[in-house]
């Protein structure tokens, strides 16, 4: 009997470790669909930044006498005004006072100056477009900039569910009418605040948003 009682046990142990095994392995497929989802991603996304790319540098090519600069984060400008009297450019900790239009590939308005305006940005502490983001910081005081932004540098796969489409690249034309620190901001407001009959405080605008739900690399 207790010979038939081992020999029960054991194959019960077998069979439990075999069924782990097979659920183990059954699991192989499911991973494997995965890294080849990613990978057909990661190509969709290189084939539409080269689109892309070539839709801009054939817009630049249009305009030879227009010099166009190419930056570091994959986006291009040139200057419409330029400051060359100054050096400093905006950076964490001051506040930014700018204007901007947003126009497609083709020259089309989609937003006006004065539909976006008055901007009021505090640098790299807002959620804003990521070209934007980073094409203030490339700005002097009082210059006027012509920004080319593919989408992965204004709105992404989604746009901004309202004027901007899927995947759109866009002409950003940014005129930064000054910057200061962010303690020097703040003591301005407390004394207009302090001080009686003086023009109503401007109310900060937040820039049009954009909220990623993915990025393309």
């Amino acid at each position: 009997m207790k010979n038939i009682k081992i020999i029960t046990i054991t194959l019960l142990v077998l069979a439990f470790v075999s069924s782990c095994k097979q659920h183990q392995e059954a699991r192989r497929p499911i991973s494997q669909a995965s890294g080849s989802f990613m990978k057909k991603s990661i190509v969709r996304n290189k084939k539409l930044v080269a689109t892309e790319e070539t839709q801009i540098k054939d817009l630049i090519k249009s305009n030879p006498s227009v010099k166009y600069l190419a930056s570091k984060k994959g986006y291009w400008y040139t200057y419409v005004a330029q400051n060359k009297l100054d050096s400093l450019t905006p950076k964490k900790g001051d506040v930014a006072f700018f204007d901007y239009e947003i126009k497609d590939l083709q020259g089309n308005i989609i937003y006006s100056e004065l539909e976006l305006r008055p901007q009021i940005y505090y640098v790299d502490k807002q959620n804003i477009m990521m070209g934007l983001r980073d094409g203030i910081k490339l700005m002097r005081k009082n210059e006027e900039v012509n920004f080319l932004f593919p989408s992965n540098m204004a709105y992404g796969y989604h746009g901004d569910d309202k004027k901007i489409g899927v995947n759109q690249p866009i002409i950003c034309t940014v005129t930064l009418r000054d910057f200061k620190s962010e303690v020097a901001y703040k003591k301005q407001n407390q004394i207009k605040l302090k001080t009686p009959a003086v023009t109503p405080q401007v109310q900060e605008a937040t820039p049009i948003t954009n909220k990623p739900k993915d990025t393309l690399n």
